[in-house]
């Protein structure tokens, strides 16, 4: 039987062996002082107790992200080193899932839970409602908080997110006099640029608190009562007197769940005309099984950042979305445009970071604000990290709810719907 002391001098010569392997030069400092690793180590990690040494050896990164978020770990480094070192300390596929159908059935079964009407609304104010002075601190000036569109390789974060907008106005098709409906509206970017750019009625639907009372200035702000409007509501509790022209969902589905997600789509179908377009934008899994990205990354997500968020893959996506009667016309993936978006929003919040604390610490304890600056940091480069390798996806599905006209016209006979039927109108 082991000795304590042989157990410790066991662990410490497998992290050593691992630190040597990575091909980013790692040092850990253990809370005795005793280092180990190369002297001009890129990233060292500092711990404050031997715990959290075990999921270092095993390669459990949501675990050494919690224990850094709790203060058990210190961090010396740039995030980009930080994530180097972390994807090389996995030792299997983070996207690995399985599909087995007792997993299936256990998932569907904390998904149907986890998205409640009250939970979702929780769980969006959790994330959106932490302080939108530090969320300005990151985002471009327009606080569009989704995926940025680079058409031109030296953009800036704030002209790649104008012409994300401009993208999917275009996309839709988007024409004066048309009624636009946005589901999961955040801060209103979209809303303002269809109404001032393409001449819609615009109406947006959020959960935030805080995205409600910021979208109302704006509209007050820049005399657009009438035009745009901004509702806290869920989208279960919309009504459909007056069906939308044209819909767009950007960065929503992700907090639907796999469970509701069939439910959303009808919701879609419901509200849109039959002939109308829907613009659906979000985040898919990169495994076609797994609902979250493994090696313990999905559970941080989950506990500090997106509370009942589910991945699923664009496969699943759309079949939903078929069953509900909506037609997919168009399907673009924008995974490395989500990766750079990340890595601007990560070196924007790096070079602000005592800014950052004393906005969070006008809203929390000081413990608190340390903490969820800690899980932002962690976050915005690690989800860089994940698009950058494929462990999660961006796609764009444009869809049609079609009015059953089968048109004998040439060119597109049997179009059903304002769509042009070829990508040549989104670009010219």
């Amino acid at each position: 039987m082991l000795s304590k002391m042989d157990g410790m001098s066991q662990l410490l010569s497998s992290i050593e062996a691992r630190l040597a392997s990575l091909p980013i030069a790692l040092a850990v400092v253990l809370p005795c002082g005793q280092r180990a690793g190369p002297v001009d180590a890129r990233v060292v990690l500092h711990f404050q107790n031997m715990a959290a040494l075990a999921s270092l050896a095993a390669g459990q990164i949501g675990a050494l992200g919690t224990a850094i978020v709790e203060g058990q770990i210190g961090v010396e480094g740039r995030m980009r080193d930080v994530m180097a070192a972390a994807a090389s300390l996995l030792q299997a596929d983070p996207v690995r899932g399985t599909s087995g159908w007792w997993v299936q059935a256990m998932a569907r079964m904390r998904s149907m839970a986890a998205h409640t009407l009250v939970r979702d609304a929780r769980q969006v104010q959790f994330h959106y409602d932490i302080s939108d002075d530090f969320y300005g601190l990151w985002l471009d000036p327009r606080r569009v908080y989704s995926c940025a569109y680079f058409r031109e390789a030296q953009m800036t974060l704030a002209q790649a997110q104008e012409a994300k907008l401009d993208h999917i106005c275009r996309k839709l098709g988007l024409r004066p006099g048309e009624r636009l409906l946005d589901i999961g509206a955040g801060w209103g970017a979209l809303l303002l640029w269809a109404a001032e750019h393409y001449g819609v009625t615009a109406t947006g639907i959020t959960l935030s608190h805080n995205q409600h009372r910021h979208v109302q200035q704006l509209i007050a702000g820049r005399g657009l009562q009438g035009r745009v409007e901004m509702q806290l509501l869920d989208y279960r509790q919309l009504s459909a007197q007056q069906p939308f022209d044209k819909i767009a969902s950007v960065g929503m589905f992700e907090h639907v769940g796999q469970a509701m997600l069939p439910g959303y789509f009808e919701a879609v179908r419901r509200l849109l005309r039959p002939g109308g377009m829907a613009l659906i934008h979000g985040i898919t899994a990169g495994g076609v099984d797994n609902t979250q990205v493994g090696a313990g990354m999905g559970e941080f997500i989950d506990r500090y950042i997106f509370p009942g968020g589910e991945l699923m893959h664009v496969s699943r996506v759309l079949h939903d979305m078929g069953q509900s009667g909506l037609e997919m016309v168009d399907t673009e993936n924008l995974r490395p445009h989500y990766a750079r978006t990340l890595w601007h929003w990560s070196d924007a919040l790096e070079a602000q970071l005592p800014e950052a604390g004393r906005i969070l610490q006008q809203h929390l304890d000081a413990e608190g604000a340390a903490k969820v600056l800690r899980a932002y940091r962690l976050y915005l480069a690690g989800c860089a990290m994940g698009f950058e390798r494929g462990w999660v996806a961006l796609h764009q599905m444009l869809c049609i709810h079609p009015d059953g006209q089968v048109r004998g016209d040439e060119p597109l006979p049997g179009a059903q719907s304002g769509y042009a039927f070829h990508r040549g109108y989104m670009y010219s």
